[in-house]
């Protein structure tokens, strides 16, 4: 902000700006911004006429009014005692008349206010001066130049504690021993100056403890403000009490009840950021009302809202401060009535997520003949709502661990399972089918168990723990097998094969995958059928037996063809690839890739046109095609890129380049 209070700006012919309002959060650092501000534009020699500063308090229980105000600038300006206008009218005629005749600039700073009628009757009435309001609020009926403070860059906390430190004692070797203890602290602080400030403090009196064993006390804490504010160290440069709760307590109850009730749910809400459809369904509200609340609580720095790419659309996700909803979180828990209100709001957030995740899920297993799914008219819009939802998805299926939110949170779970498989999302799968595995036996749900096991199974092989995953569908094997549902027993003995020969069991992969298919078979069930030959070629191939792994592979690209399922066509035809291509057969191999590269591009497939593409430079470069060979590298490293697989993409782009 300090170019803005240069005198240059009276040189432009535009009208100079004359009164900036900092907003954030409390503790955002709004006082410390304007007065080094201040200080750096007298400096400059920009204000020779002095600095005013008076702190409305207006976020207090007894805050400063206007007319109390105006007593303290005018006895900053000299005007005191037996001279001291007898009326608050003639006050503020008084301190308007000095302000017009002072010829050498002054710079006025009105702190802390929360309401207009504290620092409206204080504006100047003369455009010679300049103003800095600082609010929790956007002051929006104003024409001012505002400057909205966010939280401090995580790297950028983590320089302000470490040097906090070193100041204190040079010899101080935390900052340097416990990086990552210092940067879980900062995130930990919600990278907020004021609980940095706090937690910088605490360390200073525990010097002799680590960094460490204040992060395991915060990160323990329903609410992290509970462990600072014990610890707090008093007094801030200002004389203001260095606590975290009574900040955000008053920004709370200044909230409308609406406002508030919003507030509330959006701290019980899954994910650090959420859309406003499950926003709205949260609050049991429509979108547009929804919306309305989510822009007056932004006006208050409660709730950011996360903007588009391009700006061009309103915000269609917002997040809460870590802090605030550590805060809101404890308000929740400590009264009755509030958790029926969070617990039903969301178990109206489950339903919408399971709503909607069923139907993106029915997309993407969409084959020719079934019915259209709800509302994604392609499997591009169910992975872009799929995607956009994420983080919340998977926290709520976390929910399933209580036994109210248990059966919801496994059907959510079920949902999620291919799209996490195609978007290579293994970590959040594992925690999605741990968390479903414990709510079906806190439900009593045996099938249900069965299915989140074997899900664990594939996240746990797809994460390179092949032995975990063997246990895992070797119980779901089991369940299955309990529970009389063969067909579900073929998906499960399929798997078992693939993770054993994951481990290098080939023969015991072999056999499993056998008894896949047979079962297949047997409850006539084509489309299991085509993947358990997909998968029993593989490991014939794995095991030297080529001519066996082509018929197989064979017959599961034809079987994928009949029932339609042309994205695992697309796998069929890139393992027949690998078969020819290992019997010598160059020019077929460089075919079937072909085709499977086409398949993996329909369905945005970026892992699988990644593997084609590799496959097919290692067919152009047996068939001595090097041109053709470099360039299905390259795109082959840009496709890995787009996977989110760096490791596959470095390799492809070391292949591309040639030897020195």
């Amino acid at each position: 902000m300090l170019p803005h209070l240069s005198p240059d700006e009276d040189d432009t012919a535009a009208r100079p700006l004359l009164i900036f309002a900092v907003t954030g959060m409390g503790g955002i650092g709004k006082t410390a911004l304007a007065v080094e501000a201040a200080h750096r534009a007298r400096a400059r020699g920009w204000f020779p006429g002095g600095t005013l500063f008076v702190d409305l308090r207006g976020y207090d229980d007894d805050p400063v009014t206007a007319d109390q105000a105006v007593l303290a600038l005018l006895d900053a300006l000299g005007v005191r005692d037996r001279d001291l206008p007898a009326t608050a009218e003639r006050q503020y005629d008084t301190y308007r008349a000095l302000l017009a005749e002072r010829q050498d600039q002054m710079l006025l700073i009105l702190d802390n206010a929360s309401e207009p009628s504290q620092f409206l009757p204080l504006l100047p009435g003369t455009d010679h001066h300049r103003v800095i309001i600082t609010s929790r609020d956007r002051p929006d009926a104003l024409p001012v130049r505002l400057i909205d403070l966010e939280s401090l860059a995580p790297d950028d906390s983590v320089a302000l504690v470490t040097r906090a430190l070193l100041d204190t004692d040079e010899r101080d070797e935390r900052p340097e021993r416990e990086t990552e203890a210092l940067r879980e602290l900062s995130d930990l602080c919600g990278n907020l100056p004021l609980a940095l400030q706090i937690a910088t403090g605490i360390l200073r009196r525990r010097r002799h403890r680590n960094i460490a064993s204040l992060v395991t006390e915060i990160r323990d804490a329903r609410d992290p403000t509970t462990v600072l504010d014990q610890g707090s160290p008093g007094t801030d440069l200002y004389g203001r009490s260095l606590v975290l709760r009574p900040v955000l307590e008053t920004s709370y109850r200044r909230l409308p009840p609406e406002q508030a009730r919003l507030l509330r749910l959006l701290c019980v809400a899954p994910g650090a950021e959420t859309g406003v459809e499950a926003i709205a369904a949260l609050a049991d509200f429509g979108l547009a009302a929804t919306l309305r609340l989510l822009e007056e609580l932004a006006a208050t720095h409660l709730v950011t809202p996360v903007r588009c790419v391009d700006g061009t659309a309103p915000a269609m996700r917002w997040r809460v401060h870590d802090l605030v909803r550590g805060f809101g979180s404890g308000v929740v828990a400590a009264d009755a009535r509030l958790r029926e209100e969070g617990e039903a709001a969301r178990d109206r957030v489950l339903d919408f997520y399971w709503r909607w995740a069923d139907a993106a899920d029915d997309r993407l297993r969409w084959l020719p003949g079934m019915e259209e799914p709800e509302r994604f008219a392609d499997r591009g819009q169910a992975l872009a709502w799929l995607d956009g939802e994420r983080a919340g998805l998977v926290a709520a299926v976390a929910w399933g661990r209580e036994e109210r939110f248990a059966g919801s949170a496994v059907r959510l779970a079920q949902c999620l399972g291919e799209y996490l498989y195609s978007r290579r999302y293994f970590d959040d799968w594992i925690a999605v089918a741990a968390a479903a595995r414990e709510a079906t036996q806190l439900a009593g749900d045996r099938l249900g168990e069965a299915i989140a096991w074997d899900h664990l199974g594939v996240a746990l092989r797809e994460a390179g723990r092949a032995e975990e995953a063997i246990d895992a569908h070797t119980r779901a094997r089991d369940l299955y097998r309990a529970t009389g549902d063969h067909e579900s027993e073929a998906m499960a003995w399929d798997n078992l094969g693939i993770a054993l020969r994951e481990a290098g069991r080939t023969e015991e992969a072999i056999d499993a995958h056998t008894r896949a298919r047979d079962l297949c078979q047997e409850a006539e069930d084509r489309h299991h059928e085509a993947g358990a030959w997909h998968n029993l070629g593989n490991a014939q191939q794995e095991a030297g037996r080529t001519e066996e792994a082509i018929d197989a592979h064979t017959q599961a690209r034809d079987l994928f063809q009949a029932t339609g399922d042309r994205h695992r066509e697309a796998k069929a035809w890139h393992s027949l690839g690998n078969g020819l291509q290992e019997a010598g057969r160059a020019e077929e191999a460089i075919e079937a890739y072909g085709e499977s590269l086409e398949a993996y591009r329909e369905f945005e497939d970026w892992y699988g046109e990644g593997r084609a593409l590799h496959a097919l430079a290692l067919a152009y470069e047996a068939a001595h095609r090097p041109t053709e060979a470099r360039a299905a590298h390259f795109q082959s490293a840009d496709a890995y890129t787009r996977a989110n697989a760096p490791t596959e993409a470095a390799q492809a782009r070391a292949a591309a380049e040639p030897p020195e």
